[in-house]
């Protein structure tokens, strides 16, 4: 007990950075209130996690927790200070080998936290023999929430040759009426990096003076050689029963599920694999401009409705879809736009926080350099199948790692959805994106996903 009142003091004037006589006075007077009533709550249990924050001025309230656990272990809580300008994180080192690959998990529970992914998180600093940081700081994953309300922070990563222990930050900031109890994070040692490989491809192909009939023939083939060159998932083109016939959106509609949906599940379910591909769905008094996603089996896995329609589609009597969903597959989330979507930042940003790793974009053609910047800006894979753009995959820095032409039709690349991708400075751009982008007050509170 005594040493947990030496150890606050000693914090305070430190942090203070004025010793002086009344040091000793302090000293006394919080021995004898510790005596009459008893340990701290915060140094009763846990002692080896310190609190730090920027200043004292937005030092947050905190604590170790002893009536809320999790795994039978207390939590450590961290509370706003009213006013929201709060910021700090609990602290501890760990120490690792050097080379050797490790998992990390930390769950946490929260109260009254309009935003979670801005307001919480977990950082890793690797750290050598001297004390001093290696590389750019972690910031694992936030992979979601539990039904138990748990959210969980997991990551797996190859500690640098030069490492010899990481600095854990268990960080709560800028809400003023929340509260975050972290658990005490686990870190194991495995054997080696897992990987989550997954082959995509893209159609590159315009028929002309076709039929829809003769359009689904051509566009099966093309997507059975995606299937025979190993491919998990192919994207096809926007309105591929509409390009080079004599219809107009009207014409073209046809029902989900429908002839369509049938011809190309049947391909699907023969070549195992996913499909997307864009055609133009009645239902009932509504057309819409949709995209369809079929499972490895054939089946109707989901489809999306384009939100973002220019005046052409509008003036043709085409209704704007009203959300942007994420889809789960075997190999992880993907999310879907069509083509004008893209000229706007709001869509693939609504399908990254959801969690998509990969956007398929069936597009009649567009701005190459705003593909691009989609797939920068939010760290994802973007497959883009169209008529008169370039067709390929992009990576995370926007680069087309593989294209389809004319004369090649399907791309096809295989990608690690589990690789990390450390930019210069930034570190690891993708998990900083959600707690570094605009809070929901700045940019006029609009409703934004939260992928807890």
């Amino acid at each position: 007990m005594i040493k947990n009142y030496l150890y606050l003091l000693w914090r305070f004037n430190f942090r203070m950075m004025r010793p002086n006589a009344s040091f000793f006075t302090g000293i006394l007077f919080l021995l004898v209130l510790g005596f009459a009533s008893g340990p701290i709550k915060a140094q009763a249990q846990l002692n080896d996690w310190s609190f730090y924050s920027q200043r004292q001025e937005v030092e947050p309230k905190h604590w170790i927790e002893n009536d809320f656990k999790r795994d039978g272990q207390n939590t450590l809580v961290i509370a706003g200070d009213k006013a929201g300008h709060d910021n700090g994180s609990w602290v501890k080192s760990y120490p690792v080998l050097g080379g050797s690959f490790i998992e990390f998990k930390n769950y946490y529970y929260s109260r009254n936290v309009d935003e979670p992914n801005r307001s919480i998180l977990t950082t890793i600093v690797w750290m050598d023999s001297q004390g001093e940081p290696v590389g750019p700081k972690e910031f694992p994953s936030l992979v979601g929430v539990q039904e138990d309300g748990w959210a969980l922070f997991q990551q797996t990563y190859q500690v640098p040759d030069n490492a010899h222990s990481i600095e854990v930050a268990l960080v709560y900031r800028w809400d003023g009426d929340g509260k975050v109890f972290f658990a005490p994070p686990k870190i194991e040692k495995v054997k080696t990096m897992p990987q989550r490989l997954v082959k995509i491809a893209a159609v590159h192909h315009r028929p002309s003076q076709s039929t829809t009939e003769q359009n689904l023939l051509e566009f099966g083939d093309f997507a059975r050689e995606a299937g025979q060159q190993g491919a998990d998932i192919v994207c096809l083109p926007e309105g591929i029963t509409l390009v080079g016939t004599q219809k107009n959106y009207m014409d073209a509609a046809e029902s989900i599920p429908g002839p369509t949906t049938d011809y190309l599940g049947q391909i699907a379910k023969e070549s195992g694999m996913y499909i997307v591909a864009g055609i133009l769905e009645r239902d009932g008094k509504a057309v819409f401009n949709t995209a369809i996603l079929l499972d490895r089996d054939g089946q109707v896995a989901g489809k999306y409705r384009k939100v973002c329609l220019p005046r052409e589609e509008i003036e043709g009597g085409v209704s704007p879809g009203q959300e942007f969903p994420v889809f789960e597959t075997d190999f992880g989330k993907i999310g879907i736009m069509i083509c004008w979507d893209v000229a706007f930042p709001e869509p693939a940003r609504q399908l990254a926080l959801q969690g998509a790793e990969i956007i398929l974009l069936p597009i009649w053609g567009g701005n190459l350099n705003l593909a691009k910047a989609r797939a920068i800006e939010n760290q994802v894979y973007l497959v883009s199948s169209t008529y008169d753009m370039r067709t390929g995959i992009f990576d995370l820095e926007g680069n087309l790692m593989a294209e389809g032409t004319n004369e090649s039709p399907v791309a096809l690349v295989e990608v690690d959805l589990n690789q990390q991708k450390l930019w210069p400075w930034l570190g690891e751009y993708k998990n900083r994106i959600p707690q570094e982008m605009p809070g929901r007050k700045a940019l006029g509170n609009p409703s934004l996903p939260d992928n807890r």
